[in-house]
């Protein structure tokens, strides 16, 4: 057998392996270590066992991460996202599934400072679902709204995801962070007016909520301006070249414990909790990534991506033909894979073909992200489903699945659109940058 058909080998028995619910970062590891030492002989294992690991986790710009997440956990003690979402009620509870769409608004606003799917759901899955359901509004759309919005978290920067693929592409975060703003406030948009077609084919769905008076909603609305000071501070610092993203995932982070004292929540059990949690989700992408550095030694040994470009070039299809069939590759994938170790795991192999296809690697991050958001909340694996599940076990995983389907359309709408106007992604890097 070739080295590259090794290489298609040690990427199928890492899924099997996967799918028998081996943890992925030992999945890849095993596969990789094995994997290197049927090409380069048992004898050389110790070279990668020794060198893989730490180079995959000691480069000082991984600093982000455990700043970005340490952020996000005291901006959830904080109260933020019931602020947000008490904000977003003011504007838009009045409407014909405002609730709703108030979620997903004030999902995307604490996703600009969380960077995770699964905290944003489970946040404001506590925050907006209670709300709803006392509102009169049917679980289906509830549970649903909240686990779609949630995926705004790996998208909407600071995202986790776009980190760990600039980090694999040595591609710049700043840019990334730039080119992700515009899609995420599309994916909002589409989300709300998927909301909105779904209560006009469906009125029962929802409950129609009074206006109130201004008077009643401007206190609301103020009481976001930590959350958006905290957004300008990090993203804004970051095209302004005042910061680079480390400098302003430590301010973000130094900001939200701020904000945390001066809300008189900053005590000794929260600051425990916090950093706990912050440990805890630090220590298993470092493990994943661990893993995913000797699997990614393996792949650069059996010349895969190199085979790829060539089966490619002798295909003579269309370069949008090839990108269609990666996406197609990457929903499927998320299907059974969470996000960030699909990324890990294939973007060694995928990156060097869209690059020698002419594809921005910019763009092409932004595409990898918009798909994985869609393996969050597509059946089997989709883990936002899980976690609104774990909130109110009492709606049916059926239930909720069936309130996806407007919001899956809403994301492939989304991403046909940004991949026929690229300008979408590219523009605000071209301005910044």
């Amino acid at each position: 057998m070739s080295d590259p058909l090794i290489g298609v080998a040690g990427f199928a028995v890492s899924l099997l392996l996967v799918a028998l619910r081996v943890p992925i970062a030992l999945a890849m590891a095993v596969t990789g270590v094995v994997g290197f030492g049927i090409i380069n002989g048992f004898s050389t294992i110790g070279f990668i066992l020794g060198s893989g690991p730490f180079e995959s986790m000691f480069p000082y710009s991984l600093s982000v991460i455990p700043l970005f997440l340490l952020m996000g956990v005291f901006a959830s003690h904080s109260r933020m996202s019931s602020d947000l979402f008490g904000a977003a009620n003011a504007l838009v509870g009045h409407l014909r599934g405002g609730l709703a769409i108030a979620s997903i608004g004030a999902c995307a606003g604490f996703g600009a400072i969380c960077g995770s799917s699964l905290a944003t759901v489970a946040t404001m899955g506590r925050v907006a679902l209670p709300e709803m359901r006392r509102a009169g509004y049917d679980d289906q759309l509830s549970a649903s709204s909240i686990a779609a919005a949630g995926t705004l978290g790996v998208l909407i920067p600071p995202s986790i995801l776009l980190v760990i693929y600039g980090l694999l592409t040595e591609q710049s975060i700043g840019q990334l962070f730039s080119a992700a703003i515009i899609p995420g406030l599309l994916a909002t948009l589409l989300y709300s007016l998927a909301v909105t077609l779904a209560v006009r084919l469906r009125p029962d769905l929802v409950q129609v909520s009074k206006r109130r008076p201004w008077a009643e909603r401007l206190p609301e609305l103020r009481s976001a301006w930590p959350a958006a000071l905290l957004f300008i501070a990090v993203i804004g610092g970051i095209q302004v070249g005042l910061f680079s993203p480390t400098e302003a995932a430590a301010v973000g982070a130094g900001g939200a414990i701020l904000i945390a004292a001066i809300r008189r929540v900053l005590t000794r059990r929260v600051v425990a909790s916090a950093m706990w949690e912050t440990v805890s989700m630090t220590g298993m992408i470092f493990f994943i990534m661990a893993g995913a550095g000797l699997f990614n030694y393996f792949i650069e040994t059996t010349g895969l991506p190199q085979f790829l470009i060539s089966l490619i070039e002798a295909s003579a299809l269309p370069p949008l033909a090839v990108l269609f069939l990666i996406m197609l590759f990457y929903i499927l994938l998320g299907c059974f894979m969470d996000a960030l170790s699909m990324i890990l795991l294939t973007v060694p192999f995928i990156y060097p073909v869209i690059v020698a296809m002419g594809f921005d690697p910019i763009w092409f991050g932004i595409l990898i992200v918009t798909v994985a958001e869609l393996g969050l909340i597509t059946p089997p694996i989709g883990m936002n489903l899980f976690v609104i599940q774990g909130i109110a076990p009492d709606i049916p995983s059926s239930k909720i699945v069936r309130g996806m389907v407007p919001f899956l359309f809403a994301d492939c709408v989304r991403l046909v659109v940004l991949i026929a106007f690229p300008g979408l992604v590219l523009w605000l890097p071209s301005v910044f940058f």
